[in-house]
């Protein structure tokens, strides 16, 4: 009788302890090349080593991680952008070994944009049938007479230079270095207020420290990157802009569930709002933070937010 009392009092203790069926192998994390991405993956990575897991971060190019996550090279993806990334992602989850791990809750576009200052200057805008009007004022030495947008980094894949081509817009496309580029670009701008039209994207930081619109171009269909014959132009892709109301997915290696259970749980429950993801690259972007400093910061501020994802982990 002691016997089994002292047994049940072990087991009690034993279950009074939290129990981690998560390997010891570590989760590993991508980085790109733009704030919010790196902030996030660092947020998460933070989390989980709270939870006492292992954590390693690999740089890896934002189209091929989807190839990446599948093969289980790295372990999820905390940003997929329908715009940027939508074909990439899904054409990953026609070859299988990726997951769709659900939507934040913020809502993205990613298209053309301009700071009000160059609508003053070409008051027909937002409409793209505009910019043909006003080319002129977009020219630099680099395009002659042609006007000049400033798209993101090539490994973003936004088809500006197709989308031109498919609209006869009398626009060059130049492709900016990096993300940091493009601010540096709407930022000299600003002092003499030379009209300006670039690559942008929401939620980013931007948003709040420059007001500004998107050029409205025909309306996105599905398959307009796919069918000619979807949109204006029957003999062209992309002659349509990108989706007004984007998803923002999370993506998982599909052995991700079995291998750490507690972890992939927690990336269900994962969801950020628009003005939560502009605060992260604000913290980098404006206020200079590094990126793990950044982490720490976002989670030191949001104890009510990141907690409750913890569920039973």
């Amino acid at each position: 009788m002691k016997r089994t009392s002292v047994l049940l009092a072990a087991g009690l203790a034993f279950a009074a302890l939290p129990v981690f069926a998560d390997s010891d192998d570590p989760i590993i994390i991508p980085i790109h090349n733009w704030s919010s991405q790196i902030v996030m993956s660092n947020v998460v990575g933070q989390i989980y080593e709270e939870m006492g897991l292992n954590v390693e971060y690999v740089t890896t190019d934002s189209q091929a991680v989807y190839e990446s996550v599948r093969l289980g090279d790295v372990t999820l993806e905390l940003e997929v952008w329908e715009g940027a990334f939508g074909a990439s992602f899904r054409a990953a989850l026609e070859k299988g070994g990726i997951v769709d791990v659900g939507d934040h809750d913020a809502v993205t576009r990613e298209d053309w944009w301009y700071p009000m200052w160059t609508k003053d200057a070409c008051p027909g805008l937002p409409s793209w049938e505009a910019l043909n009007d006003c080319a002129e004022l977009f020219a630099t030495p680099e395009t002659g007479d042609k006007g000049r947008y400033l798209d993101g980094p090539v490994d973003w894949l936004k088809h500006g230079q197709e989308r031109a081509e498919a609209l006869g817009l009398n626009f060059t496309v130049i492709n900016a270095g990096s993300a940091a580029a493009l601010w540096a670009e709407i930022a000299a701008a600003e002092a003499d207020k030379k009209p300006i039209v670039v690559f942008n994207w929401t939620p980013n930081f931007a948003e709040a420290v420059w007001e500004g619109e998107f050029v409205e171009f025909p309306v996105w269909v599905d398959g307009c990157d796919k069918d000619p014959a979807v949109g204006p132009n029957p003999t062209a892709l992309y002659d349509c802009g990108n989706p007004a109301d984007g998803y923002l997915k999370k993506a998982a290696w599909d052995g991700m569930a079995e291998k750490w259970p507690d972890a992939y749980g927690v990336l269900e429950r994962v969801s950020f709002t628009n003005a939560q993801i502009a605060e992260m690259a604000k913290l980098v972007d404006i206020d200079e933070l590094e990126p793990e400093e950044a982490a720490e910061q976002w989670l030191e501020d949001n104890e009510d937010v990141w907690k409750p994802w913890l569920g039973g982990a």
